[in-house]
Order: structure tokens, then sequence, then C-alpha cells
């Protein structure tokens, strides 16, 4: 049974009592009383007489008389609460008080106790009948006085009432008493209600009620404080008149003074500091809680009574934890009560009550920096312990405390301290324990959430950007140290909103940075902590746009911080490691901008440099040791990177940051194209994988030298599992392979050296190739599996290791540069000798310093010297195992180039010399199966993909690597001893494709001076033609990008006078349409235009360049002569220029053309080529073309026959006539007939316009019935009526793709004509290229072309008659066969691979067919001039681009041997990276594909005419 059932059951009758007693039926009444009178037993009569009516208890008999109760019950009650004990005032005597005063007075430090006095007392107030309550109130006094005697009085008041009410309320009327509007309560008062708080004699709700201000009003008040502080910093952010900033400020003055004349007397804070003082945290904390945050805390007298709390409560744990080695201390001793908070004796004691009490003094603990700095070393010794592994209860939760107090304590309270340098690095000592992310984290927390928690902190604030305003104004780079300490001073307390406010100027003016890196060496630890915290904060502020408005470049506010990082970090010992991961998060989250910043900061920390602009000598030394790099090889020489190399290097193998940041930029560069290249601007997206490329090159670069073999070997892993696991491009792995195969040799190679102690030459030799196989066996393996089978049937695994595997210094010493730099030393020496001002202890070292350097680079030229005799001698050893002969040279030289060459040579401006260098070095080595010719025609015959293709960078690094290919064939060119030595007997000369072996003595299968100067000649036009058409497309990337290649090859080309003058035209033109619509392209045509003007002097004419005989007899007049040298010059010019370009490259043809054996001199050819009288000086491709585009409209005109006529008067067109050469003396006679057609027909005019009125009216009427597909046959029949058009009369036009310096004659077409003739010429690049080379490949044989001049000229009226027969009969033949291509063409188009496998099949047939026609005879596996064809330029650019390739024309075919095969590669590693949409751009629309038919044999009717 419950205890209190007695008193519920008695509740309940009292209920039922009532109910009962209101109704009118008695028998419920005597049921209650039967009840109530069972229940009797268990319920206390006592209970029951509390809670019935009096009738009731009589009923029951528990009272004899109701009335008689009910009187003695107000008896009692009128006693109790209305009768007054009243004490007869007149009959106390003051004698009574006067000793009670005494008793309470004297000396109590004998053997008086409480007890006693509390004896005393009573006898008092028996004898003198004094007032209990008066007695009370004068004890309180006397201990009020005494407040020192805690241990006497408290017991003696306890002892005395113990009645809780009755003292708080005597206390109370003290509190009133001091209420007034003047009055103060004395402190000695606060201290006894604190002691009797403290020992429970009071609650403090009882006594909470009679204190003053209330509640709101505190609340009220701290509100009023929050908006004034806001107020004051809006004030100091507002630009403000100064007469009313001086109005404001006395106001401000006004106020202070009224503040501190009449100081609040607020009782509650005055209760809150003596309970403080005495130690009783309980009701102390309770206090605080009923107010707002940190309220109480920001009455300084109350901060710093907590404080000496908290000093006395960590003593005992900061003796043993926390004072620092060899600090001397005074001990605080404990002298109070039991009932104070407990000192720590350990960490975990801590949790208790010190860091409660922390947290509510918060940014208050600035009032004593003593406590700062114990509070800061017990976290030291707390970090020490965990880190030393001595065991602690509950680490992470006491980490977390340690953490909060530095965030809502520590950091708060450093901001209102006032300039205290030595707290920032005690701080400093407990941060740098923590990890940079918990770092972080807390000034996040510092900058952007405490300074508005606190009106105090709010005012601070507004301050400190105040003063930061006015630092900023007057930093210059003249009054850097004064304005560095001023910045020194405000960053002590404050520095995340000083360096908020300086980083928000820096990037609007870039021209602080300077000033500002150096005004910041007088900051603190903590500061450049929190300055590298700020860096990034501002680095990834999702409101800034990374782009500019124009979405082609970088925004300039990420390019200042980017070089702010760089200067910052190098100057200053500031840790990296928040900064590298946050790029490095960056790369992860596929964003490529951020790489700004790590290129920047290994360029200032580590001096490695990385630029496209390099001038030869930089580029020469960059091919040496490091010493000479650093020397030479940089623009800015960057001097004592040695530290801060070697803190980045720490900072990235500490946090593991090396190989993910190289791996992620490596594949960052597609990402930049694939991921984030889809909406951007290409322009953009180019200088984004530039940049990224960049950076890992030069990042690269710095772990190869600054990481220990030891290190790197052990971080980077095979090429295998970089390219298959990790997705790494070939180019990036191996270049992050490279290294660490070139370390795993020399260590090998040292370690034989020391096993076998051998000084021969020839010994180290061996040994070091031993050490080679050793170390690149493996890697020989894991190349294997990086490319299909099919690869290694022409390269071996060898030869791709070794190429990929070298740099330039495996290949070649660059003695100039050593010398160079060792001149450089010398002449500062000598120049320190005869400098009087400088002092002698200054000399001293200076010379010391550059005769050390001096030395240092002698001996590494010797060093790398013996390194590279050992290289070229294991290179000789292995290039007999380097290509098989499984396929033709062709296939060879394709994969060569495609896996090799091309991806290598647009990775960085040393492994574009390295490629050429190494393509020379395979020739001198006479390696089996290398034709170097093939190699170098395939580099220079068709530019214009690999240049549409490339981005900026890509574009100079490509420049540099044709200029250096170009250095090579140029000194070949420039002298016949020196060709004859370096290949004149060389195998890679051989102009037989299948020769497996190699016959030194066979001259007959060399290419002997002459003819190699024709081939030199014959790459200088296309290089010409390539550049030309580039710049005629109007695209941005295809302009940009062939200026900077021809910039770049300016030293080597050109060297011809009319490919020069064709050039410079074309360059000028693109001056006049881009000055103001891309000024970009015209600033770099405008540079290379005058750098073109300046080579002139050095350009030669074409008959100098080769060797070119003047024409025998020439029956065109000078007038009609086009090209350079053309309308406005005497013939003598013209005949002095020599024969088209590519006539006299087709001498070198022709002589390999015919079989072994029957070589004829290159005299002979020329003679027989010499009867051609159509040389003028630009060659006579120039005239080919140029008639195409006038003629593209009379294609349309002409009749059915003709046309036959004319497909059929082509010769190379079709096999059969290359193999019966027939009619070869009417094909030379024709150009003659010709001539004179077109003089005759220049001398009327009238008749000529009603002809070329009536032609255009048939055009359009064909145009309209044919739409605008225009099919090959079309295209081959405008290159193969030239001849008849000229004979016409129509002057050439000079719209052609190399266009001529001389104003073109007046024509007698419409300018609108002539530029609607001007856009079909320039159709895309695709097909406007396929145009171009298929002339060029027509006009190399130009026997072949020409009919014979002594045929008879046919009369006009003839001409007529059969135009108009044959027009009628054409028209409707045109008509169906139109229709049907039409039909053709929309069936063939639906997808692109339907196209290109269709593509694919006809040209396989057209070369069996033609194999069938013409044999394979070993004449056709001789090496021509021209070596690729239309097709094979398409069809190699097209797998070098990752594209399908567009079939060439059957006509066009090279031999079956010739022919390239082309492996279909599922990704090779081309230089091309852009995106289909990008590619596009670059490239054009694709050229038009149709099924080639082949083409009827030529009639001998056909032929006569």
């Amino acid at each position: 049974m419950r205890e209190d059932m007695s008193s519920i059951l008695a509740d309940v009758f009292s209920v039922l009592d009532i109910e009962t007693s209101c109704l009118e039926e008695k028998n419920k009444r005597d049921h209650f009383t039967q009840l109530v009178g069972a229940c009797m037993f268990f319920v206390p009569d006592v209970v029951l007489k509390e809670r019935l009516d009096p009738e009731t208890l009589e009923t029951l008999g528990l009272i004899k008389q109701a009335q008689q109760f009910n009187q003695k019950i107000v008896k009692i009650k009128t006693k109790l609460f209305y009768k007054q004990q009243k004490f007869n005032l007149l009959r106390e005597e003051n004698e009574g008080y006067a000793k009670l005063v005494t008793e309470l007075g004297q000396d109590l430090s004998g053997s008086v106790t409480s007890h006693l006095m509390l004896e005393s007392i009573k006898s008092l107030i028996g004898c003198f009948n004094l007032d209990p309550n008066r007695v009370l109130d004068i004890i309180l006094e006397v201990y009020e006085c005494r407040s020192d005697q805690d241990e006497f009085f408290l017991p003696l008041i306890k002892s005395y009432m113990c009645e809780p009410q009755t003292l708080c309320h005597i206390l109370g009327f003290k509190f009133k008493f001091h209420q007034e509007p003047n009055g103060e309560t004395p402190t000695s008062l606060y201290h006894v209600a604190a002691a009797l708080l403290q020992h429970n004699l009071i609650e403090l709700e009882d006594l909470y009620v009679h204190l003053l201000p209330l509640d709101s009003t505190i609340m009220e008040e701290h509100k009023s404080e929050i908006l004034e502080a806001k107020q004051i910093a809006r004030k100091l952010t507002m630009v403000v008149v100064p007469s009313e900033k001086s109005e404001d400020k006395e106001k401000e003055r006004e106020k202070e003074e009224e503040k501190s004349e009449k100081p609040p007397d607020n009782q509650k804070l005055g209760l809150l500091e003596a309970l403080l003082r005495i130690g009783d945290w309980n009701h102390a904390q309770s206090i605080m809680n009923q107010m707002p945050p940190f309220y109480a805390t920001s009455h300084k007298a109350i901060a710093l009574a907590l404080c000496q709390l908290l000093h006395l409560t960590v003593e005992p744990l900061y003796r043993r934890a926390g004072v620092p080695k060899g600090a001397k201390g005074g001990v605080l001793r404990v002298h109070w009560s039991k009932r104070a908070p407990q000192p720590a004796e350990s960490f975990e004691d801590l949790r208790r009550e010190a860091f409660s009490m922390m947290g509510y003094l918060g940014p208050h603990m600035a009032h004593d920096p003593i406590l700062f700095a114990k509070v800061v070393r017990l976290g030291k010794g707390f970090m020490k312990e965990v880190a030393g592994g001595v065991t602690i209860r509950a680490v992470d939760t006491l980490l977390s405390c340690f953490l909060s107090i530095a965030d809502q304590v520590l950091l708060p309270s450093l901001s209102l301290m006032e300039c205290n340098a030595c707290m920032s690095e005690e701080l400093w000592g407990l941060f740098k324990l923590f990890p940079y992310q918990h770092r972080y984290r807390l000034y996040g927390q510092w900058k952007n959430e405490t300074y508005s928690s606190h009106p105090l902190l709010v005012k601070v604030k507004a301050q400190t950007i105040d003063r930061a305003k006015y630092i900023m104004k007057r930093l210059t780079k003249e009054n850097v140290k004064p304005s560095g300490r001023q910045i020194g001073k405000l960053s002590h307390s404050n520095p995340t909103i000083l360096f908020d406010y300086i980083l928000s100027q820096i990037q609007w003016y870039d021209n602080l940075i300077t000033p500002v890196v150096d005004s910041l060496k007088y900051l603190t630890s903590l500061n450049y902590d929190v300055l590298a915290y700020c860096i990034i904060e501002a680095l990834a502020n999702p409101e800034k746009e990374k782009m500019k408005h124009d979405d082609t470049t970088i925004s300039s506010w990420l390019q200042s911080l980017a070089s702010l990082c760089g200067a910052v970090f190098r100057k200053y010992p500031i840790e990296l490691a928040g900064l590298l991961q946050y790029v490095t998060n960056q790369l992860k989250a596929g964003k490529s901008f951020d790489l700004l910043i790590l290129k920047e900061v290994v360029q200032k920390m580590a001096g490695i440099e990385i630029t496209d602009e390099m001038t030869l000598e930089q580029l020469e030394a960059m091919t040496g040791g490091e010493q000479l790099k650093a020397e030479g090889g940089y623009f800015g020489q960057i001097r004592n990177t040695k530290k801060s190399s070697q803190r980045l290097k720490e900072a990235l193998l500490e946090h593991e940051l090396a190989l993910p940041l190289c791996l992620l930029m490596a594949q960052q560069r597609n990402g930049v194209v694939f991921s984030e290249g889809g909406e951007k601007h290409l322009k953009l997206v180019g200088k984004l994988y530039d940049q990224c490329h960049d950076t890992l090159v030069q990042f690269g670069g710095f772990l190869a030298s600054n990481l220990s073999t030891e290190d790197y070997i052990k971080r980077v892993p095979p090429v295998d599992v970089l390219c298959n696991q990790f997705h790494t491009p070939h180019d990036a792995a191996f270049f992050l392979s490279r290294p660490m195969y070139a370390h795993q040799i020399l260590s090998k190679y040292d370690e034989l050296k020391k096993a076998e102690k051998g000084n021969r030459q020839q010994q180290k030799v061996h040994k070091y190739v031993a050490a080679c196989e050793y170390v690149m066996a493996p890697v020989h393996e894991a190349v294997v599996s990086l490319h299909l089978p099919k690869v290694w049937d022409d390269l071996r695994p060898q030869f791709y290791a070794t190429f990929w595997s070298l740099t330039m210094y495996d290949l070649a010493v660059p003695h100039g540069a050593y010398d160079r730099e060792v001149c450089k030393l010398k002449a500062q020496i000598k120049a320190i000798d005869e400098n009087p001002e400088m002092p002698l202890n200054k000399k001293k070292k200076e010379k010391e310093r550059c005769t050390a350097l001096q030395d240092k680079l002698l001996e590494e030229e010797k060093k790398q010297l013996e390194h590279v005799q050992r290289v070229l001698h294991r290179l000789k050893l292995e290039k007999d195992n380097w290509l098989l002969a499984k396929s033709t040279k062709n296939e060879t030289i394709t994969k060569f180039l495609q896996l090799c060459v091309f991806p290598r040579c647009v990775f960085s401006a040393i492994d574009a010399v390295f490629c050429a260098r190494f393509v020379e070095l395979v020739h001198q080595q006479k390696t089996t199966n290398f034709c170097t010719l093939l190699c170098y025609d395939r580099v220079f015959s068709d530019i214009i993909y690999t240049v549409a293709s490339c981005t900026e960078n890509e574009a100079r690094r490509y420049g540099r690597f044709l200029c250096c290919m170009l250095e090579t064939v140029t000194r070949w060119h420039s002298d016949r001893a020196i060709y004859e030595k370096e290949c004149g007997n060389y195998p890679g000369f051989l102009t037989i494709f299948r020769a497996t072996g190699f016959d030194g003595g066979n001259k007959a299968d060399q290419l002997d001076y002459e003819n190699f100067r024709h081939v030199v000649h014959k790459w200088h036009y296309k290089l010409t033609k390539a550049s030309v058409h580039c710049l005629e497309t109007g695209e941005y990337t295809h302009i940009r990008n062939i200026l900077i290649v021809l910039t770049k090859i300016l030293p080597c080309y050109p060297k011809v006078l009319n490919l020069g003058q064709a050039l410079e035209c074309r360059v000028h033109k693109i001056c006049q349409e881009e000055k103001e619509r891309r000024p970009d392209l015209y600033a770099l045509a405008m540079g290379y235009s005058g750098q073109l003007k300046g080579r002139k002097v050095h350009m030669v004419p074409e008959n100098e360049f080769h060797h070119k005989e003047p024409p025998v007899r020439s029956t065109t007049p000078a007038n009609l002569q086009n090209g350079p040298g053309g309308a406005s010059k005497p013939p003598a010019s013209a005949s002095g220029t020599g024969r088209s370009e590519e006539g006299v490259a087709e001498d070198a043809d022709k002589s390999k053309d015919k079989p072994h054996g029957t070589v004829k001199p290159a005299g002979k050819t020329n003679n027989a080529a010499s009867k051609v009288p159509t040389s003028n000086g630009n060659g006579a491709p120039n005239r080919y073309e140029m008639s195409s585009r006038r003629d593209d409209k009379e294609d349309k005109e002409k009749s059915g026959k003709e046309k036959k006529e004319k497909k059929e008067k082509t010769p190379g067109g079709t096999p059969e006539v290359k193999a019966t050469g027939r009619g070869e003396k009417q094909k030379e006679e024709r150009p003659g007939k010709e001539e004179k057609a077109r003089d005759t027909k220049e001398k009327t005019p009238k008749v000529d316009k009603e002809k070329v009125k009536k032609e255009e009216k048939m055009a359009r009427e064909d145009k309209s019935k044919t739409g605008d597909f225009k099919s090959s046959d079309k295209e081959s029949s405008k290159e193969r009526d030239i001849a008849k058009a000229n004979s016409k009369g129509e002057k050439i036009s000079a719209a052609g793709s190399l266009k001529s310096p001389v104003p073109r004659s007046e024509s007698a077409e419409s300018e609108r004509e002539q530029k609607r003739r001007k856009l079909d010429s320039h159709a895309s690049p695709s097909h406007s290229s396929t145009v171009k080379v298929s002339l060029m490949c027509l006009s190399l044989n130009p026997h072949q072309h020409y009919a014979n001049h002594s045929t008879a000229t046919q009369s006009k009226s003839k001409e007529r008659e059969v135009d108009k027969k044959e027009s009628e009969k054409h028209r409707e033949r045109k008509e169906d066969k139109d229709r049907k291509d039409r039909k053709r063409v929309s069936t063939c188009r639906p997808t692109a691979s339907m196209d290109y496998s269709n593509n694919d099949r006809e040209m396989s047939q057209e070369v069996k067919r033609r194999k069938d026609e013409n044999g394979t005879g070993e004449s056709e596996a001789r090496f021509p001039c021209s070596c690729f064809s239309n097709g094979d330029i398409v069809a190699r650019s097209a797998v070098f681009l990752q594209l399908p390739s567009t079939p060439p024309k059957p006509s066009l075919l090279p031999s079956p041997q010739a022919l390239p095969s082309m492996p279909r590669v599922p990704a090779p590693p081309a230089p091309h990276r852009l995106t289909a949409v990008t590619r596009a751009r670059a490239l054009g629309p694709p050229p038009r594909k149709r099924v080639m038919w082949p083409r009827p044999r030529r009639t001998h009717q056909a032929e006569k005419r």
C-alpha cells in the first residue's frame, strides 16, 4: 500500500462530503458516513479532522459538538493572523544593544566560538527584553563590517535563526535601502549575501526578486548596445564630410562623459561579482543564465573575478603540464571553503567546471593575458601528451572542448587585445599542433561569425577596417617599412579583417602586390597562417566569376591573387598544405582555373619557369644540367630558392599530394575539352588546356629536380600502370616516368662501377649499356600493352621506349651555352674587381660565389659530355633492332610520326627540339629500314590539319619543331659537300621504299644533290600553300596558329623570293581585314609582317634556290604573265625567276620515276621541260589554281563533249595515259596554241562580253538544276580546263591560294561575280586543301600535262558551233545525271560511318584497279619527288586527328607500294584533343564525298581537238 493512501482517501472523502451535503436524499448521505466510518481504521483521525466539515465529523463521532469546534477555530486564526505580539519598546534597554554590539565586536581570534556567542546573545535578549529581529539585523550589520570573519558569523546566523524567509526579508530591506537614485550598494553587503547563498542559508530565488534592475531592463539595455555598435560601424564605413565627422565625434564624447558620470548601480551584477569572488560558481552560473550572453562578463570587474576563479581552478594542472621549460611563476594558494570548485589535477577535471567557466567568460579573457597564456599552454600540454601516447580518457571529447574554447574564447579575446604579438605567437604554438583543417575551420568562424556576436567585437571590426583603409591609401614602394609596421600592429589582433580588406584591394589593383608583400614581414606566425586561409577563401568565393565578361580570358582578380600567392609563399614561411589541397580538390571537381595558382607557386618557390617564348640561347641552356638551367634557362634569375623549394617539396610529400596532382593535371587536359569545354569559347578552352599542360610540365620538372631518387621511384608507378589503371595519356605518363628511368640507370651504373673497378672508357660504356638493359627491359615489356599488336609489326618496343625515355640532355652537350655562362661569370668577377664602392668583404663573397658557380658549370659540362658519349654508344648498338622490315617504310614512318613524333613535339619546347634532333640522330646512325627523306616529306607535306588542331602554345612548339627540322634541311641544302658527307651515302636517302638492305656503292638508288634541292623547294612550296590556305579560311584558330608557326620558322622559311612575296601579300590582307574585328590576330599578323620584311634581304630567286634553266623560247607576252614578276615587270624578270615551282620540283620526280639504270642527268631533264613557256616567277601551280577559280562558272557552260575532252586531255588522270604516254607531241604544242588564241581574243572585247553574258545565263540555268552539290568530276575538270580557258583570252584571277603581290589587271567580269567566285574558292579547309594538293600533284609533271605548242589554233566560229551543238546534248545528259546523283547522295548521306566505309572501299577498289592496269614493277616502288598524293595526306592527317580520312581521287592515288596502310588504332596519342564541335570549328565543314567512277579512255578525235 502506498504511504500517501490515507491522504488520498481523505481528499476523496472531502469531495464526497461536499457533494452529499448538497443532496436532498438522506440515504446517500448515510451511505457516505458509513463508508467513512468503515475506512477510519487506516485513515487517521487527524487527517479527517483537517479535511472534513465539522458536521460530518460530529456525525462520525470524532468531535463532540460542531458549534464549539467552529468557535475554537476562529479563536486560533485570530491569534495567529490578527493578534500582534507587541514588545514594549520602552521596556527595551539600550544597555542590552550596547552589550550586544560589544560582544559581536570583540576580538574573535581567541577562544570565542559561535556557540558561546549565541548563548551570550540569548542571555542579553532575555535580560534586556531585546527584539530578536533587531538582534538579527545587528548581527548582519556587524558581519557586514567584519566580512572577513565568515567562519565565525555564518555558523552563528545559522544557529540563531534557521528561517530562510526571515533572513531573506531582512537582506531584501537592506538592498532596498540602497536603491535610491544616487545610492550605491556597498560591496560588503554583496559579500554577506553571497556568503549566505553559498552556505544555503537563503535561496537565490527569494533574494533575486529584491534586486534591481529587472531582467527586462537588462535585455533592453543589451539590445540598445548592439544597435549603437552597429550604428558606429556604419558611420565608420560611410563617406562623411569632414564637418559632419567632427560633429559626430563631439556627440560621441558627450555620450561617453554622461556614461562615465552616472554608472548604473546593477545589484545583480554586484551580487554576481561577490559570488565569483568567494568561489560560488553554481549560484553565479544561475545568475548569468538569466542575462544575455556575455552581458555579465562584459563588465570588467566580473570578468576579472571569473578569471581569478579560473586561475585557482587550473593552477595545479598548469603547474604539472603547462609550465614551459625554464619559466618561473608564483604559486597561487587556495584559501576558501570546500564549497568552491575543486582545482583540476588532470585534463579530465577540466571538463567539470573549467571549460564552462571559460565559455561564460568568452571574448573578455582579453582582460587577463596571463590566464590566456595559461589556457593556451594547457592546450599545448594536452596535444603533446596525446602525441606522446599518454593514455587520456575521452581524448576526442577533450580535443573538441579545446577547439571550442579556441573558437569561443581565445580568438575573440585576441581580437580585443591591443597589439599583443606575444599572445599571437603563444596561440600559434597551440594551433600549429592542429591539422590545417581544424585551423581553417577556426579562422572561418572567427572571420565570419565571431565579430557579430558581441557589440564590442562589432565596433572593433569597424575600427579595424577604417584603420586598414587609412594604411592602404598611403602604402607605396617608398614607405613600405613604416606602413608594414602599422599593418603588423593591426594584424596582431584582427588579422582576418585586415587581410580580407587587403586582398580585396589587390584584386582591383595588382600594382599593390609588391609593396604589400614587402610590408608583411612584421607579421606573426599565426598571422601568416591566417593569411593563407584568407587567400584560399578569396579564391573559392562563389560570388566571383573566374572569367571575364567576354568568356575568353581568365579574370584579372584571379591572376592577381595567383601572383600574390607565389610571392607570399616564397618569401614567408607559410604552410602550403591548405593551398595545395584546395587546388587538388578543384581538379577533382573538374575545375582547372585554379591551376594558375599552382603554376605561380611553383615558379616563384622553385624557380622553374614555363614559357614558350624562350630565346634560342635559353632553349639551348635548358638542354644542359640543372645548374645551367638555373643560370641561363629562365628570363628572370630567381635566386635563393633552395629553402622555398624544400618547403614546397616537404608539403607535397607530407600530405601525399605529388602524384595525385600530376595524375589529375594529366587527366584534366582532356577534361578541359570534354567536360569544361562544351559551353566555353574555343579560345578560352585552348587557354585552359595550355595552362593545364604547362603546369603539368612545370610541376613534373619540379618533382624530377627536387625529389630524391628513392622518393620519386616510391611515388611514381610504372608507365603501364599510369596508362592502363590511371588512364594517363601516354605522353604525360612517359614525362612522369622519364626521370625515374634516368635515376634507376645511373644508380645501376654506379653499382656496376663499384662492383668491378675499371677505369677504361670502354669498360664504363659497356657497364652503362648493361645498366640500361637491366632497367629498360621491364619497360620494353610494359609498353607492349599500350598499343595494338599490329603496331609492333613496324616499330620495336625497344625503339618506342628509347624514344620516349631519352631527353635532349642525353643527345647533345650545349657547349655554346656553357661557354656563354662561364664568360658571364668571368665578366662579373672582373666588374666586381673594378667596383671601388663595394666593400671588401662583399667583394670577396661575390667573387667566391661566381668562382664556385663557374667550377660547377665546368664540372657539369664534363659530366654531361661523358654521359652523352655513353648514350650515343648505346644507341649505336641498339639501332639495328629498332625497326622491322615486315611492312613498307611508308607504314613504319607513319607509325613513328603518329605514336612518337607528333605527340611529343607539342608537349614542350625542349621536346620539340628533341624530336627534330632524334630524327636527325636516327638518320646519322644509319638506322636500318628508316627512310629519312620520307620522314621529312611527311612532316612538311601538309601541315594544315596539324596546325588547325593545335592550341596556341602547341602551335608555338610545333613551329619550333618545324624550325629545327628546316634547319637540318637548310644545312644540307646549303652546300653540296655537306650533303654528300651527311646524306649522300646514307640509307635514309634511298629512293626505293621496300629495300631491306643497304648497299653503299649503289649510287643510282641515292637521291643526288640537285634533286634534293628540287625536293626542298617542293617542301617550301607546300608549306607556302598550306600557310596561305590557313590564312584564307577566315577561321580564328587557323589564322592564329599558322601565324605563330610562321613566326617560329622564320629563320629558315621562306627562302624563295616569290614564296615570300605571296605570304607577304596574304598577311598584309589579314592585317587590313582583322584590324577592327580581331585585334589579337591583327597584332600577330603585324608582328610577322614586320619580321618578314626584315628577312627579305636573305631571300633568293627560285633559280638560285635550286637549279632551274631559263626557258628557250616563250610565246607569252610579258604583260600577260602573272604571279610575282607578273604584269608590272619586264620579260627579263619573268625569265630570270625560272620555271614553275612544281615543274622544277618534278625534275627530281622524273629522274626517279624511270626504271633502275636509266636515270638521266638533271640537265637533260631540265632541257626537256624548259620548252614549256609558262614560267611566271610564281610557278605553274599558281596559275593553275587561279585559273580554276576563274573557270568555276565556265565549267557549267561548256558542252558535254568538250568537258569529256578536258577530262581525257589530262595525263595522269588515268593510269592508261601514264602507261602509254601517247600524243606527247600534241601536248607540248597545245600551250602555244592556247596563248595565240588568248592574244587574238583579247583584241575583241565586245564579242567577249557578249559571250560572257551568254555563258553566265547558261550557268545560272545549269545551277538551278544541279543544286549546290559539286561532284569531284567537276573539280577535276576545273583543274584540267586551264589551258582552254586561257585560249579564250580571259585574264588570270589573282585570288588563288598563292596571291601575287602585284595588283591584278582589270577584268571584264562584274565585281559581284568576282566575290562569288572568291567565296566558292574557299568552300572549306578540307575541301580547298584537297583541291590544292591535287593541283599540286598535277603540276608536278608538266611534260605529261601540257600539249604540244605546234598544234594549229581552231577558229572561233568553229568553236562556237561546237559549243552550241554540244551544249544542248550535254544539258539533257546533265539533267539525268544530276537527278541520279542527288538520289544517290540522299541515300548515301544518312550517317558519317556509311560514307567513310564506302569511301574506304572505293579507295581500295581503285588501288586494285590501278595495280592491275599498271603492274607492280620496280619503277613504281621508287621514291618519287612528290612523296604523297592528296589522298595520302588526307589519310595521314585523319589518323593524326583521329578523324575518318577523306578518300582521294582515283586519278591522284599513288602506286600501291607507296600507299600507306593506315591501321585503325582506337585512340592514338595524337596531339589533337578538341571535341567534335571544336574540331569542326577548327577544321571547317568536311569535304563532300562522292563515289568515284573510272574515267573513259581518251579517243583519238578528242585528242585531236
